[in-house]
């Protein structure tokens, strides 16, 4: 059986390991070793390009999740949302910081993929409170950053993003996110914070 959205995962694989950076060492001495070893395309820093790039896959990838469970069911809805976690944020390198825009104490912070996954898909009974946010219908998507900081091989951005629901309406969202290079170059999410504008 073939994969669901083959061409929107492959599209977000070369989004988020585009121009990769070489990963910070602590030791001196194993950093001078790695920088010397790897290929100039490796170290090259992190452009507003890549962040931009990187916000366009993580939206198209949202829409793919919710097509996918429209047309194919909750399993390929659940399988392609791994995808996108494995090759997007860095929970294989440590906690991922992340704070979804609707989760409840004892649960509102996701530094696991078992709980990332349980945000965007739910079906999983550890989560009880979480019916699926990337199963909601989303159509489009639009990105509209207040600022982009870069230093190096990190990044992080702050705006709003728009999320158009398949009945037309619109949720907007303050939204934060931070990046690294892992030791591949590739761009991950260890920094996701998400939630609804202040309102009087």
């Amino acid at each position: 059986m073939t994969r669901p959205n083959v061409a929107i995962a492959a599209l977000f694989a070369v989004a988020f390991a585009a121009a990769p950076a070489a990963c910070a060492s602590t030791a001196a001495n194993t950093a001078a070793s790695t920088v010397a070893a790897a290929p100039a395309e490796v170290r090259a820093p992190i452009t507003e390009a890549d962040v931009k790039a990187a916000q366009k896959a993580w939206g198209n990838a949202l829409v793919s999740i919710s097509s996918t469970y429209s047309e194919q069911g909750i399993e390929a809805a659940r399988a392609f949302a791994g995808d996108v976690l494995d090759g997007a944020y860095g929970y294989q390198m440590g906690p991922v910081l992340f704070k979804p825009t609707l989760t409840l104490a004892p649960q509102t912070f996701r530094t696991t993929r078992e709980g990332a996954l349980a945000y965007f898909v739910g079906g999983d009974a550890n989560f009880p409170n979480d019916n699926g946010f990337a199963l909601i219908g989303w159509e489009a998507f639009e990105v509209k950053n207040a600022a982009i900081f870069i230093d190096g091989n990190t990044a992080m951005s702050m705006g709003n993003v728009m999320l158009t629901n398949k009945d037309g309406s619109v949720t907007t969202v303050d939204k934060t996110w931070g990046y690294l290079r892992d030791e591949n170059g590739t761009l991950r999410i260890v920094l996701h914070h998400s939630s609804l504008p202040y309102t009087q």
